[in-house]
């Protein structure tokens, strides 16, 4: 049956409740296996805990140059020949933003892979975010207006937000405004152009941002396993190159992404970010326990 009087406003509803209905039928697999990877982390490791103001004793600490006589527990440094002072545990909320980079590149799934590295990103960001949640702090996405959030209705609306692929070739961070102090974690390939990659990141390291950044690679693009007649084009096909003898290129290729993660590595240094090479061939679980202990000592 035909219906003739459906108008165009009437098909866009329909096609957008068709959307995000199919959006929403990938959104509880992927929370449940953050949730999964996030548990079976959470068995070894202790709290997020960091000094700072509060009312619950911490850990003592040696007493360095600057800190004030009022601060030194005077007992305890009587039973060694340093003084100490005694820290007390951090009791505000943090906020911590995600840059999960959903765009062409990072759809890309090579032969040796099990998973996309869009879907690994997704994975390791919604698994920590599943942990700081339970931590109390505030999370939220680079990509998202709204300011970061606690509960699983933020997380359940970060889910939602990342299971549309990108339409930009090479994924760059939006560059806004972020909360003095906080916490940003960049999960990518960052395969994109670099200066937009440096200016988007020095930006968010100028607002006295501490955090991590992971690149994230397919197995081919670290070992680049090619051979004879290929056709090397980008996923969403801005590029393209063509060889006879591929396997001429890997040793030209590996210089090259070597060559850019010196780049990355110097940038995260030079803006103060832990800095993690991880690839989709590898387990989730160290690299999700690498981010973990990275905000751990970076916050």
């Amino acid at each position: 049956m035909i219906h003739r009087g459906l108008g165009i406003r009437e098909r866009t509803i329909l096609s957008d409740r068709r959307e995000a209905e199919g959006l929403a039928e990938g959104l509880p697999p992927l929370l449940a296996k953050a949730r999964q990877l996030a548990a079976t982390l959470s068995l070894g490791i202790h709290g997020r805990r960091r000094s700072g103001p509060g009312e619950d004793f911490w850990q003592y600490r040696p007493a360095v140059a600057g800190d004030r006589l009022g601060e030194i527990d005077w007992r305890k440094s009587a039973r060694s020949d340093e003084h100490f002072l005694r820290q007390k545990e951090w009791q505000t909320s943090q906020s911590v933003t995600f840059w999960i980079d959903l765009s062409q590149s990072m759809q890309y799934l090579g032969r040796s892979a099990d998973e996309r590295k869009s879907d690994r990103a997704r994975l390791l960001g919604l698994a920590l975010c599943v942990l700081l949640s339970r931590a109390g702090e505030r999370i939220g996405l680079l990509d998202d207006p709204a300011p970061p959030r606690t509960g699983d209705a933020q997380l359940t609306r970060m889910g939602l937000m990342l299971l549309e692929p990108g339409a930009d070739d090479y994924g760059i961070p939006t560059e806004r405004e972020l909360q003095q102090g906080g916490v940003a974690v960049f999960l990518s390939d960052f395969l994109g152009d670099w200066d937009r990659l440096e200016r988007a990141l020095e930006k968010v390291a100028s607002q006295r941002v501490s955090g991590c950044l992971m690149q994230i690679l397919d197995p081919t693009e670290v070992e680049f396993p090619f051979d004879g007649r290929r056709i090397f084009e980008s996923m969403g096909g801005t590029l393209e190159f063509e060889t006879l003898r591929a396997a001429a290129l890997q040793k030209d290729y590996s210089r090259r992404l070597a060559e850019r993660q010196s780049l990355l590595g110097k940038l995260a240094k030079r803006l103060g970010l832990h800095v993690l090479f991880h690839s989709t061939g590898e387990s989730p679980l160290p690299a999700l326990l690498w981010l973990y202990m990275a905000l751990e000592t970076g916050t």
